[in-house]
């Protein structure tokens, strides 16, 4: 039996707090643009992801991929560079 190819999101964003063991709390910011009037505008998201070493420190650019759950709120990894 073959196992099939699944697509994984993926998104990149700054760590805005690493206070957690082995978590950190990725904001990632979108620009929406407002169906009627055209103004566009800053959305922004939360996401709790899994740092196995805990090396990412507040204010850095990380690149996260979705997995399968860790805990109840973590659902994202870290990618290796």
């Amino acid at each position: 039996m073959e196992k099939t190819l699944t697509h994984k999101r993926q998104f990149t964003g700054e760590v805005v707090s690493a206070a957690m063991d082995k978590t950190i709390v990725v904001r990632v910011d979108s620009i929406k643009t407002h169906p009627k009037y055209g103004k566009q505008y800053k959305r922004s998201k939360k996401y709790h992801v899994h740092d196995e070493l805990g090396v990412h420190k507040v204010g850095e650019k990380v690149n996260f991929v979705e997995c399968r759950p860790l805990s109840k709120t973590k659902r994202w990894r870290v990618i290796a560079k």
